[in-house]
């Protein structure tokens, strides 16, 4: 499936690129998302003569991002959570845990956004943590789980 990127996306492209992605990928979640359209003829027009205005709702983004990385930048949230003697988590810290924490300390952050590598966090303890606030953008911030008082 042939896609004209209108924003840049991770791992895919940078604004305006052509590109070729699977059937599901592009019609799915590209297309919906506002990420791209079909590369017919018409839409290739359409992308040129608009050209201008996407790339500056990009650099808009980009700032935007930019900023809120300089506010994260170095952030600390503790999350306390049910867990044994050991230190093993009865649940698990997830992705929207983390953005509810920081959203709660005053940055807003969507749940989309955490990258948690290994998984959702299962002990107690200091983690370093990734927010991708744009395809080019992260902030690293620092989460510390607590065992929840009794």
């Amino acid at each position: 499936m042939q896609l004209i990127l209108l924003q840049n996306v991770t791992n895919l492209g940078k604004l305006g690129d052509k590109v070729t992605v699977k059937p599901g990928y592009g019609r799915n979640f590209l297309v919906p998302q506002g990420k791209a359209v079909p590369a017919t003829a018409a839409n290739l027009a359409d992308f040129e003569a608009r050209r201008a205005e996407f790339e500056a709702k990009a650099k808009a983004q980009l700032e935007g991002a930019e900023s809120r990385q300089a506010a994260l930048e170095g952030t600390e949230v503790t999350i306390s959570a049910n867990s044994s003697t050991e230190g093993k988590l009865y649940g698990s810290i997830t992705p929207r845990d983390i953005a509810e924490a920081l959203t709660k300390h005053g940055n807003q952050v969507d749940k989309s956004e955490v990258v948690l590598g290994e998984g959702p966090l299962r002990r107690v303890g200091e983690y370093e943590i990734v927010v991708r606030l744009h395809a080019d953008i992260e902030a690293t911030v620092k989460v510390i789980v607590v065992p929840e008082a009794a």
